[in-house]
């Protein structure tokens, strides 16, 4: 049996994924760890699954900047093409540099057969070629590949950014490595990737949905009560800063009175009185939840957009930062659903939009279309098996030589 290592970020979209893959390789009787900095992590892993936490000294510098980033990123108002370089210089830069020396430490101490590391870590990259270790990747952003081919510009800072780490980290290569040239799993399925060749080492293995542990308080009642259309609205948990009220305010114009159950994620104390037909609640158990519902309102965040499609649900996506726009584009592209711009949209345009969802078959067949592509690329079975075969390779050089 192998040992295989996950290096993630401290951002639960990019560790959900890697946790449903883990799970499927300690049940074929592997041994599995993950690298990261966040301690709550070890509450989530499946059973078997260790955590190896990149630790400083209490008085280390570095140990109170690590611990930094997401929150920088939670508070942080950027939009566009402004929050990728607010991304790179202020988040993933740091972030890589700050957790090299403790993922060589503990790589020492795992000693895996093969790591997978998140492409947004390219720390874990640099280790392992300086490690001689074997690594795949992980692309739980699809849009940092496609970025390549559609802002060229952008994609050329971007290696720059990660070729300079690398320098600094002791490799020479003018080309970044932070996709392996011997595995890089796309999760999504190449319909809704778009056009775009990519080398063979690029597998699309479909959205690796992960279903959380333990069970989330939800209204059923009132929902299954409704004999309405059911409506989720959500922005995730990344932005908290002060546009969410003003966000959900429009939410409440739009839709408060209207035939429509809305289903909103957000703390309701946000407002001291939300409309009748709303449910709100901090946390919904959104897979559970999701066949329930008629369509989505989201930001565009990759997760919640395959989550939704794999449902075959129609939605509208309005886009805040990040790889949100492309995934907004993406779904406009393959016609599962309509855009709306987060900074300028009225209410009137929410509910409009919405209502063309509803009202327009084209929009959920679209989505369905996707929901096939997804089941036909796999998934996370697809995911571990590729992981099994890569390190059964290895594992035969090392013997060969």
């Amino acid at each position: 049996m192998a040992k295989f290592v996950f290096i993630v970020p401290p951002l639960t979209g990019h560790i959900n994924p890697t946790l449903s893959i883990g799970a499927v390789l300690l049940r074929r009787g592997h041994e599995v760890a993950w690298i990261s900095l966040d301690k709550s992590l070890a509450l989530r892993l499946p059973e078997g699954g260790q955590l190896l936490l990149i630790e400083y000294d209490e008085s280390d510098q570095q140990k109170q900047d690590s611990e930094k980033y997401l929150d920088i990123i939670t508070k942080k108002i950027v939009y566009g093409i402004d929050s990728i370089k607010f991304l790179y210089e202020e988040v993933l830069i740091p972030l890589n540099r700050h957790s090299y020396e403790g993922i060589l430490t503990l790589l020492d101490e795992f000693k895996p057969d093969l790591i997978i590391t998140d492409h947004q870590m390219f720390a874990g990259a640099i280790a392992a070629v300086n490690k001689n270790i074997p690594y795949a990747t992980s692309v739980t952003a699809p849009a940092a590949i496609k970025v390549m081919d559609e802002l060229p510009k952008i994609h050329e800072w971007e290696v720059n950014q990660i070729v300079t780490l690398q320098k600094e980290l002791g490799i020479q290569s003018e080309n970044s490595i932070a996709c392996s040239d011997l595995l890089t799993m796309v999760l999504t399925s190449k319909a809704f990737f778009g056009e775009m060749e990519l080398p063979s080492n690029y597998q699309f293995v479909g959205p690796v949905i992960h279903k959380r542990a333990g069970q989330t308080a939800f209204d059923w009642l009132k929902l299954e009560q409704s004999e309405q259309p059911k409506v989720l609205v959500s922005i995730g948990t990344t932005f908290d800063h002060e546009h969410k009220k003003s966000f959900f305010a429009k939410v409440i114009e739009a839709f408060a009175d209207e035939p429509l159950t809305v289903v909103v994620v957000s703390e309701p104390s946000l407002f001291e009185e939300w409309p009748q037909n709303f449910i709100v609640q901090r946390n919904v158990p959104q897979l559970e939840l999701l066949p329930h519902l008629d369509a989505v309102v989201c930001h565009g965040g990759h997760n919640t957009v395959c989550e939704t499609l794999t449902n075959g649900l129609p939605m509208v996506v309005v886009p805040i930062a990040y790889d949100q726009s492309h995934v907004a584009g993406r779904v406009v592209r393959v016609g599962a659903g309509l855009r709306l711009n987060f900074n300028r949209f009225k209410s009137k345009h929410l509910k409009e939009a919405v209502e063309e969802i509803l009202n327009n078959s084209d929009f959920k067949e679209a989505a369905q279309k996707m929901r096939a592509s997804f089941e036909e690329a796999g998934g996370t079975e697809t995911a571990a098996d590729l992981l099994v075969q890569l390190s059964a390779v290895r594992y035969a050089e090392v013997l060969n030589n």
